[in-house]
């Protein structure tokens, strides 16, 4: 059996793609917009569908524009990251493992970064 769609899409990719739209975007966007934005030749009806599984997994807020509905996200770019990052430690039994691997993969700079982050909110959470 011959395979006519291609390569297969990475779990998740599309939502990302969609999602990654919309944090660049200047206000909420119809599927149309960003069918459009997305430019890769993904259908209407799959873009659609998209967005509708974004809001049922509350990743986005919607509004009736017409007969359309008007998309934008319910995190940004950044709180979404660092929710993601707290769901994937949520998710492990041992988060000293985690964290513990976490920290010793990351660049001499982001740590220091971190380290100084960590202080900071330690002394913002204490006053």
């Amino acid at each position: 059996m011959v395979d006519n769609h291609g390569p297969r899409r990475a779990r998740g990719s599309l939502e990302a793609q969609v999602m990654g739209v919309l944090w660049a975007a200047q206000g909420p966007m119809t599927a149309s917009a960003v069918q459009t934005a997305l430019d890769d030749g993904l259908a209407h009806n799959t873009v659609q569908t998209i967005l509708t599984r974004l809001h049922e997994k509350k990743r986005l807020r919607r509004e009736r524009v017409g007969r359309a509905h008007a998309y934008w996200p319910v995190l940004d770019a950044v709180a979404a990251a660092a929710a993601r990052m707290q769901a994937a430690l949520g998710e492990r039994r041992d988060r000293t493992a985690v964290l513990q691997q976490f920290a010793a993969s990351l660049a001499d700079e982001d740590a220091d970064l971190l380290h100084e982050l960590l202080s900071f909110t330690r002394c913002q959470r204490r006053a």
